[in-house]
């Protein structure tokens, strides 16, 4: 009895530490976007020139549905560079037909070499090397924007000493719990992002909306402390070059640009084994800032459970959860409205112990991958 009593008192401690911890994620760090309100008349209005970037592989199918919005912003003064990075599909062909009705497209056609091989980040320095442009703006050809207001928006974040702005890219869900659970993903590393810029702590942006300089990219010579890795061309570049003062975000919903989430769980996996590899490569500081959080929820839930099963006190660890729970209501609330995933919250509890799980498994995979073959 002593033993189980004993388990029982680690358990509860383990329990109300790791719910501080979430705790004081939700209040002192996700609430600062939850709760955030940007601040009027900071904006840059000034219209500078802009080029918007996209590096596509095999992406007719995504370029005919999605580039005219990009190419029929309400801008005056941008050009869209769309590297097509070795297609062997009809990529070119499309691009030159809209190159002959958009005069702001530029093209940079890139040709498979077998012993030089390319990658996107190969294909991104190209596609910012023949820019004209010091402002640059990043997407994927199977984005869409919001709305033709999109570059406005996030031009506008470029004012006086900031070099990088951070947006968001939704997905469209379909319904089904893979698909919401896609969509809660992207939002807790949203929610993440830009709590950590609002704090003057940013540590990662992602690429299907980001902003930068031409200059701030060739002052850090581009992508080259990271050029070996696959993935990173978003994140790990954010996480290098970014100070406590030299970014912006942009948190308008006219200004998201939305993609299709994936349709089945072995496509979204391969995506995913992609994106998490970068992680162990940030500064030392962001990795232990996203590190104490997913400890915590590690933590919190197998101890919570093991303490409904032995039925010691269990009015206490009920509380303790309950507590937990109408504060992460709140706060996931505000947040989540914020970024248009507003209807994901009654499925909460459940995408958050999916979330447990993703951690794990994806975590030690991206710990245990050393190289990438695709992009």
């Amino acid at each position: 009895m002593k033993v189980i009593e004993t388990y029982g008192l680690i358990l509860f401690i383990v329990l109300v530490l790791s719910a501080v911890i979430q705790l004081y994620y939700y209040i002192f760090v996700f609430g600062k976007f939850a709760f955030y309100k940007p601040v009027v008349g900071t904006q840059n209005k000034s219209e500078e020139p802009v080029s918007i970037i996209i590096a596509a592989r095999n992406e007719y199918a995504n370029l005919e549905k999605s580039l005219k919005s990009i190419l029929e912003q309400d801008y005056p003064n941008y050009e869209v560079i769309v590297v097509n990075d070795c297609s062997w599909d009809d990529s070119q062909k499309l691009l030159e037909y809209y190159q002959e009705v958009y005069f702001h497209l530029k093209i940079c056609q890139l040709i498979e070499q077998e012993k030089y091989p390319t990658g996107k980040k190969f294909a991104l320095t190209m596609g910012i090397k023949a820019a004209k442009n010091n402002k640059l703006l990043f997407t994927d050809a199977d984005c869409a924007p919001a709305s033709n207001q999109w570059l406005r928006l996030m031009q506008e974040q470029f004012t006086t000493g900031k070099e990088i702005v951070l947006g968001f890219s939704p997905y469209k869900g379909f319904g089904s719990l893979l698909s919401m659970f896609i969509q809660y993903e992207s939002g807790i590393t949203a929610i993440a992002y830009f709590s950590a810029a609002i704090a003057n702590r940013p540590f990662m942006g992602v690429g299907r909306n980001l902003g930068y300089t031409k200059d701030l990219f060739f002052k850090n010579k581009g992508f080259a402390s990271h050029q070996h890795i696959l993935s990173g061309d978003d994140d790990l570049f954010v996480n290098e070059t970014a100070t406590s003062t030299n970014v912006s975000i942009q948190t308008n919903p006219n200004s998201f640009v939305y993609t299709e989430a994936k349709k089945t769980y072995t496509s979204w996996s391969r995506q995913k084994a992609r994106h998490v590899s970068t992680g162990k490569y940030y500064k030392a500081n962001d990795k232990f800032f996203l590190g104490l959080y997913y400890a915590s929820l590690m933590f919190f839930y197998p101890a919570f459970a093991w303490l409904l099963v032995l039925q010691i006190q269990w009015q206490v660890p009920l509380g303790v959860f309950g507590v937990r729970f109408l504060v992460q209501m709140i706060i996931m609330y505000f947040a989540l409205k914020k970024l248009k995933y507003v209807h994901i919250l009654w499925l909460l509890p459940v995408l958050d112990v999916i979330y447990l799980f993703y951690i794990v498994i994806f975590g030690t995979r991206g710990l245990l991958t050393r190289k990438q073959k695709n992009w």
